[in-house]
């Protein structure tokens, strides 16, 4: 039996994908070593962002210049966007390897691929050639058959009930 690093994707239209990230992010850190937490589509200031930035072994980017979702930007934002989420990409994935993370977590990568701001075949040329020692999680909603397909673990969060529907709108320290 071989201790190989491996993927994990957390799925689905339900809370708690990226919760459940950033609780194998304070695990790893805890107990192994270096973090690399890229957020795309979000702005890097949400109270996990918070206390994880606190830990000396977890270095975390984000992508959201323009602060707004797909659906309400302009096609300039768009692109400004998009190369943002470019860079990050570039950057987490060149720095876990170069500084020899042991986990990396690429949050929201599915809504940058699904959006048309993330080149999918960048992010599985990456996963078919990291480091054998790379744990890399990936999160969002839709994931593509392909990138299933690279993913030794898949937790699928569905929504039974969540509280916008009855017009509770998202609360600081639940949903941000």
């Amino acid at each position: 039996m071989t201790n190989k690093a491996c993927v994990h994707l957390y799925c689905g239209d339900g809370k708690g994908k990226t919760t459940a990230a950033v609780g194998l992010a304070v695990r790893f850190a805890g107990r192994v070593g270096k973090v690399v937490l890229a957020q795309f589509l979000k702005d890097g200031t949400s109270g996990e962002c918070r206390t994880l930035a606190k830990l000396g072994n977890v270095t975390m980017l984000a992508a959201n210049p323009v602060r707004k979702f797909s659906f309400q930007m302009t096609d300039d934002e768009k692109r400004q966007t998009a190369d943002a989420i470019q860079r990050t990409f570039v950057a987490a994935t060149g720095y876990a390897v170069r500084e020899g993370a042991g986990l990396l977590i690429l949050d929201e990568v599915c809504a940058a691929i699904s959006c048309g701001f993330l080149d999918e075949q960048a992010v599985l040329d990456f996963l078919d050639s990291r480091p054998d020692t790379l744990e890399v999680v990936l999160t969002g909603r839709d994931p593509s058959d392909a990138l299933q397909a690279h993913a030794d673990y898949i937790t699928e969060m569905a929504k039974r009930r969540h509280p916008f529907d009855g017009g509770i709108a998202a609360r600081e320290g639940i949903e941000w």
